[in-house]
């Protein structure tokens, strides 16, 4: 119910309670003001026609009594006057005339209990009022009842019943009711309308303020309310008119400038206020992801995070998070649909080994083929999934594409999908920089851990990865063969070639190496032209055949120096880890005591480990 119903209802519930209840008291006062007047009239008339009858007993005239009551029904009001004989007066006196006897119940119990009794009837518009009122005997003034009456003083001598019409006053009483309800009608009336005059604006301006408000919830802060009046109300309209207009000024700004800053587009169906908590939000959780993923230990921790955001966040089920391999040579799937390390999914599998087929990763723009059907033709989904695009958002790093992350649509959801694209984007500007900080000090950490001129793994890394390599073999209950290795008279290279063939030597050997051994087993370059490569889950004669495989590949190995080529031999020492030594650098030191042994007996060969190889007991 609106307020101006409310206040009608109210005022009307009000007036008319206020009708009933001035007419209901005034109808009940008028009827006992006529009441009570008219029994003091006939309380008045009684005596009159007691003392009357007195007087006339004294002076010898009771005869004429009947032309006195006669006359007294003249009296204004009076209708009828009557005289009844008690039995004390009757004893004394005799019955008297045929009106003196009692003619009703009422009379007889008057006489009897000396009590006046009053009666009230109502006949149509006709009310009389009738009283009985006894006559006691008193010894009181002069003269006085006992001086002409046998009787005991407060014995009931006889009573008189008088009765008179109460319409006049009736009549006057509903008149007067109806003078005062017409009054009060008319000024309540008065009331009504100057009570609406002042609610009309303010009625006015409360369904306006509702309406401004309710625009408001949706977004819209354009709506004016008119100024009605120039009292507090007006105030209150003009105050809300200057509200709206700073919400819709303020929210207008932020909204355009975060618009900016995760590059949505403005639109003018979107709800200003939503959209603008909604945008806010995303920036909010965006710098929190940002906080959760510096400290993350590896990009694939970042990766898996930002997975769970797209599923979680954004209800996205079909995607992928391609990385870009540091030397740009191919494109690896880290996440597809949720799942790590799952194999090209929604594009051609090409793109992995020609990163430029990637039309993200090439131009390093979005590529929505929603808004562009086709764009990209190295996108191919499976039959089941036909009539599905995409939309590719890349990951800037270093100012080149570092990652790809692809959001796949379905036909039902090309709305939904460009509307949270831009809140995307902000996750994923906000993972860049951290995602270029882990590389480049996994990058770091690669170059300390490998040999910059052979691209070998090097001592240090043996050094962080040991306690690794043997914890799984003893996991595994597996052996690693160890293999010490050292060119031949490699000093005589440097000394007669200069260091940059000795180079070339070295590199020659390394790819040699890497191509004798499987891709499980490690290659490290331990210092010089030593060499240590670790062969895992191998043992005995898979040992000694890798190592002849690698003597007789080097010793057939042609090098162009400076003019001419140069062939080496190899010398090997090899050991077995856990059978040699329980210790792994014992078992290292074993492999560098056959590898010593074998160069003492004639180089370019290979020895395994004995314990008569040994001769000091102390272990390294």
């Amino acid at each position: 119910m609106k307020l101006n119903s409310k206040i009608f209802s109210f005022f009307s519930i009000l007036a008319v309670g206020m009708f009933v209840v001035v007419t209901a008291i005034s109808l009940y006062s008028f009827r006992e003001f006529s009441i009570a007047s008219s029994r003091e009239h006939m309380r008045t008339a009684a005596e009159i026609v007691r003392a009357h009858l007195t007087d006339s007993m004294i002076n010898g005239v009771i005869g004429k009594r009947e032309n006195f009551l006669q006359r007294l029904t003249e009296v204004q009001g009076l209708q009828s006057a009557r005289v009844v004989r008690g039995e004390n007066v009757q004893s004394q006196f005799g019955a008297g005339l045929s009106r003196e006897q009692p003619a009703d119940e009422i009379e007889q119990l008057v006489l009897k209990d000396g009590k006046a009794r009053y009666e009230l009837t109502e006949e149509g518009m006709s009310v009389v009022y009738r009283g009985t009122i006894p006559f006691t005997a008193t010894a009181h003034g002069t003269p006085n009842c006992l001086q002409c009456h046998k009787v005991s003083e407060g014995n009931v001598l006889g009573a008189v019943t008088l009765t008179m019409s109460i319409s006049p006053l009736k009549q006057m009483a509903l008149t007067t009711v109806a003078l005062i309800v017409a009054a009060l009608a008319f000024f309540s009336l008065i009331a009504y309308l100057f009570l609406r005059r002042l609610v009309r604006p303010l009625v006015g301006t409360a369904d306006n303020v509702a309406y401004a408000v309710q625009r408001a919830v949706h977004g819209d802060f354009t709506v004016n309310i008119e100024r009605k009046t120039n009292d507090e109300i007006g105030q209150i309209a003009e105050d809300l008119n200057r509200l709206m207009g700073f919400l819709q000024k303020g929210l207008h700004a932020i909204g355009s400038n975060v618009a900016l800053l995760i590059s949505q587009k403005p639109t003018k169906d979107r709800n200003l206020l939503t959209n603008t908590v909604d945008m806010v939000e995303t920036l909010k959780n965006a710098a929190q992801f940002k906080k959760s993923i510096e400290e993350d230990e590896t990009r694939h921790e970042i990766y898996q995070r930002l997975s769970n955001v797209i599923e979680d966040n954004f209800d996205v089920h079909h995607f992928s998070v391609y990385e870009v391999a540091t030397n740009k040579s191919q494109i690896i799937p880290i996440v597809v649909d949720g799942a790590v390390g799952g194999e090209c999914k929604w594009c051609d599998p090409q793109i992995l080994v020609r990163p430029e087929a990637c039309r993200a990763r090439r131009t390093g723009h979005v590529i929505d083929a929603v808004e562009s059907p086709g764009i990209c033709y190295a996108f191919q989904p499976q039959k089941e999934f036909e009539g599905y695009s995409h939309v590719c958002l890349p990951v800037i790093q270093s100012g080149v594409v570092g990652s790809v992350v692809q959001i796949v649509v379905s036909p039902l959801e090309t709305e939904r999908v460009q509307d949270i694209t831009p809140y995307i984007s902000a996750y994923l500007r906000e993972a860049a920089p951290v995602l270029e900080t882990k590389r480049l000090m996994d990058t770091l950490r690669e170059s300390t851990l490998q040999d910059a001129m052979t691209g070998l793994k090097n001592r240090r890394f043996l050094e962080e990865y040991v306690d690794t390599l043997v914890a799984t073999a003893q996991r595994q209950k597996a052996n690693i063969s160890i293999l010490m290795l050292d060119l031949d008279y490699f000093k005589m290279v440097n000394d007669t070639y200069g260091h940059d063939a000795g180079d070339t030597v070295l590199k020659s050997l390394a790819k040699v190496l890497k191509q004798s051994v499987r891709a499980s087993d490690i290659v490290i370059r331990y210092g010089g032209e030593e060499f240590l490569i670790l062969l895992q889950n191998s043992s005995g004669d898979a040992a000694d055949m890798v190592a002849e495989k690698i003597r007789t590949a080097v010793e057939a190995m042609k090098i162009p120096v400076a003019g001419t080529t140069l062939q080496k031999t190899i010398s090997i020492g090899i050991a077995d880890f856990p059978n040699d030594s329980e210790t792994f650098w014992q078992a290292v030191k074993y492999a560098d005591v056959a590898l010593y042994q074998a160069k003492e007996t004639g180089r370019n060969r290979w020895l395994r480990f004995k314990r008569d190889m040994w001769s000091d007991e102390k272990e390294y």
